[in-house]
């Protein structure tokens, strides 16, 4: 187990009150090729921090790698939501773009 994954896992099992530490390892999870562990890891993100707008574009992008489509255009609609609601169009755009490529 990568140093970087121990300690992000500790602070998400703490129960961290700062969304960065959920962000960090998913980021973590997914670099070191656990995909699905770090598609879970977005969710529990989203769940407990819901307004943390940097997890939209990677979660959906992950899951619309994993040929997860539906679970990618749930997590882009919410993002957008969100970066309309923060008033922020550069990434209300790149969602848009990436909601868009994946199609009906």
């Amino acid at each position: 187990m990568s140093k970087r994954l121990e300690t992000l896992q500790k602070l998400v099992d703490a129960g961290s009150n700062d969304p960065f530490a959920y962000y960090g390892l998913a980021l973590e999870q997914k670099s070191l090729g656990m995909l699905h562990e770090a598609l879970a890891t977005f969710a529990s993100l989203r769940a407990k921090f819901p307004a943390y707008l940097p997890q939209y574009l990677m979660s959906g992008s992950l899951a619309a790698s994993l040929d997860q489509k539906e679970a990618a255009r749930e997590f882009l609609r919410a993002g957008l939501s969100v970066a309309k609601t923060q008033a922020n169009s550069h990434a209300e755009r790149e969602i848009a773009q990436m909601l868009d490529s994946l199609g009906d």
